[in-house]
């Protein structure tokens, strides 16, 4: 198993440059053909025009966020060439939540962007990264906002409850996992109403890795306490040394509502290093 598509999400935010190097960084690593998809948000221009000399404001903006598309392509198609990884280049004009997501489809691994609230253009869909692991069926690799991760994916935490997602996240993981040089499985009791038979030790996918190569230490995390959970794992992360973490993302739709699970939420509104999500 490894990751020969790759896509990676591109806007107008400052972290977008970081986030292709990551992306081209993985590609090369694993020998993969990467998609950059571009697409950001654009005010309606009619909002602008009922305030006094807001048009000329608005034309403004638009040819610098022009200047700053066609500067972000270059440097695209120039990272392709210096790593020598074969790519393309794609222009989404429409919702980002619907375009991203679909692209996803059809590839490996999805790169993606934390929401920076310090930067207005990261926003180019309301509850984007949700939308997207929840939507995408294809893993995504959420880069922080801030930090620099010069050795991703050498020491790994996985994230590990026995569900589903925790599952689908492992074994989507397994290209990264194989690769490492330190894997820490942290089992955490989130669920804990759930039949224990529908629930799988710690153990037993210890030494479901241990026959795909891959060697994993374990570590418990039954007795928090009344502790927020993204909070725990965060913190276990930092303690380890962790420079990417693995885990399922859990969700669910309410009406017009998408209601995230607790870690998940947590991990996506504070990671510290890179999170590899599957739902």
């Amino acid at each position: 198993m490894s990751y020969k598509s790759i896509v990676v999400q591109l806007d107008m935010s400052a972290r977008a440059h970081p986030r292709l190097e990551y992306a081209v960084r993985l590609a090369r690593q694993f020998d993969a053909h990467l998609t950059g998809v571009f697409s950001a948000f654009t005010p309606d221009p009619r909002s602008f025009y009922v305030m006094a000399g807001a048009a000329d404001y608005y034309e403004a903006h638009r040819q610098s966020r022009l200047e700053r598309h066609g500067a972000l392509e270059r440097i695209f198609h120039a990272e392709l060439l210096r790593a020598g990884v074969t790519g393309q280049w794609i222009d989404h004009h429409e919702s980002a939540s619907e375009a991203i997501p679909c692209y996803a489809r059809y590839a490996d691994l999805v790169v993606a962007g934390q929401d920076d609230p310090d930067d207005p253009e990261s926003f180019i869909a309301d509850h984007f990264p949700e939308t997207l692991v929840m939507s995408a069926g294809r893993p995504v690799l959420f880069i922080p906002y801030t930090g620099v991760f010069p050795a991703l994916g050498a020491n790994i935490m996985v994230a590990w409850n026995g569900s589903r997602e925790s599952a689908r996240a492992v074994h989507d993981a397994l290209p990264l996992l194989q690769r490492a040089e330190n894997v820490t499985v942290v089992r955490l009791n989130e669920h804990k109403d759930e039949p224990r038979d529908n629930r799988i030790p710690g153990a037993d996918i210890a030494l479901m890795l241990a026959r795909h190569g891959v060697k994993a230490e374990l570590a418990a995390l039954d007795d928090v306490g009344n502790l927020p959970p993204g909070d725990v794992l965060l913190s276990r992360a930092s303690d380890l040394g962790a420079d990417l973490v693995v885990m399922g993302a859990y969700g669910h739709s309410r009406w017009q509502e998408l209601v995230m699970g607790g870690a998940t939420r947590s991990m996506l509104e504070s990671m510290t290093v890179p999170v590899l999500m599957s739902h």
